[in-house]
């Protein structure tokens, strides 16, 4: 069983910064691929970023490559999505989402196993 706890969400103005959090709890944090994904209303969920258990493979959307930032730090059982240059169409509840053990395709969210209950992010313009 694993535990996600996203924070960090918010509203802001194009252009602006946020930085997301996502605590984990129970299953061994640092030896799990970890991913962001968001929904945005009557949208299917997206994949946004993913960063393997060392933090040794990132990969991201092409809608937010050179404008998001995946990170980890395994000591603190936490993962982090800095967000700068925000768009309005970045408008999304984003979740943090924990990899299976057996996976073909990591941007697809049936891949992943345990989510968080996801934090909401709001960019006008």
């Amino acid at each position: 069983q694993v535990q996600l706890v996203e924070s960090g969400g918010g509203s802001v103005q194009a252009g602006g910064s946020l930085r997301l959090s996502c605590a984990a709890s129970g299953r061994t944090f640092s030896s799990t691929a970890m991913a962001w994904f968001r929904q945005a209303p009557g949208k299917e969920r997206e994949f946004v970023a993913f960063i393997s258990w060392g933090g040794q493979n990132i990969y991201y959307a092409i809608s937010v490559k050179g404008r998001f930032t995946i990170s980890r730090d395994n000591a603190k059982n936490t993962l982090y999505l800095q967000m700068n240059s925000l768009k309005p169409e970045d408008t999304a509840v984003y979740y943090c989402a924990a990899l299976g053990k057996y996976y073909s395709d990591l941007t697809k969210p049936y891949e992943y196993d345990y989510w968080g209950q996801g934090t909401q992010v709001t960019v006008s313009s």
